[in-house]
């Protein structure tokens, strides 16, 4: 745990803390509770939410974590933390005016997602739009929804081969180190990342590449049809010289690393097409 540091609701400080292994953030849930709430005793109002949320049998309050966070006394204490959704969970308890642009907007991510189960395609729309909405250029996000269809053939090739949802981090790290040479994790330090997608923060030629090792492995897997995480590991490994030769002759060619240390947090939209 690190990165220890404050969000703003409305001007009202919300303490959280970053973790790393996880890649999630935790806030503060008293924090959350005085901003919602506007109670002049969170702690209590929290204490009382807690204890109905416990006989009512909800699984929210088993969820919530505790982590030293700085108090008002500069001190690290221990306090109740809980992670994006279950803090969702704890906001829809909430009888506030301020909690309801949260609930609205739970209803309609809800709304959707049933949407895009029954219909593909809205999915897709979405996600092209929202890219557009975040200034990213044409020719990026055809790649990038080019890249969405690869790596969902791969995710269905793996399924096939018994390799479980938790086994994919380790897959996806062995393609990562065979083009990059470097982790997933490490890429998304080099860019500056924590949570955001490594994707969306490649440039097109990053994506190309990694497009390439995704649809190569996928070939190489429905040829030899392993079985189980160890034997898809090796054919994860299988294609470093392809990734390497293709690489090294990219750079050759241009003179320039392929991998970039652009990333798209917090670019105004000029910034962005620059960067295109």
């Amino acid at each position: 745990m690190k990165n220890i540091n404050l969000a703003l609701f409305e001007w009202k400080q919300i303490r959280r803390v970053w973790d790393e292994k996880h890649e999630k953030w935790y806030f503060s849930v008293v924090d959350v509770v005085w901003a919602l709430s506007e109670s002049k005793d969170p702690r209590n109002y929290w204490k009382v939410l807690k204890n109905r949320l416990i006989s009512e049998w909800s699984e929210t309050v088993t969820k919530c974590n505790q982590l030293k966070l700085l108090a008002s006394d500069w001190k690290m204490r221990l306090t109740d933390v809980a992670d994006t959704e279950n803090m969702f969970r704890i906001i829809q308890s909430i009888p506030s005016p301020n909690a309801e642009p949260f609930k609205l907007w739970l209803a309609k991510v809800w709304y959707e997602r049933i949407e895009e189960s029954e219909d593909p395609e809205l999915a897709i729309n979405r996600a092209l739009n929202n890219y557009l909405a975040k200034w990213y250029s044409e020719d990026w996000i055809n790649q990038r929804l080019k890249s969405i269809e690869v790596r969902k053939q791969l995710t269905n090739e793996w399924k096939k081969t018994w390799v479980l949802g938790n086994e994919y981090a380790i897959l996806t790290d062995d393609i990562t180190k065979a083009w990059a040479w470097i982790s997933t994790r490490e890429y998304k330090d080099y860019k500056w990342l924590k949570k955001e997608n490594l994707r969306d923060n490649m440039t097109n030629l990053e994506i190309v590449l990694n497009m390439l090792a995704e649809a190569t492995t996928t070939e190489i897997s429905k040829t030899e049809n392993p079985n189980w995480l160890q034997e898809s590991r090796k054919v994860a490994k299988r294609w470093w010289n392809v990734a390497w030769q293709a690489r090294k002759n990219i750079e050759k060619e241009t003179w320039k690393k392929v991998i970039s240390k652009n990333n798209n947090l917090g670019l105004k939209s000029w910034e962005k097409k620059k960067l295109k």
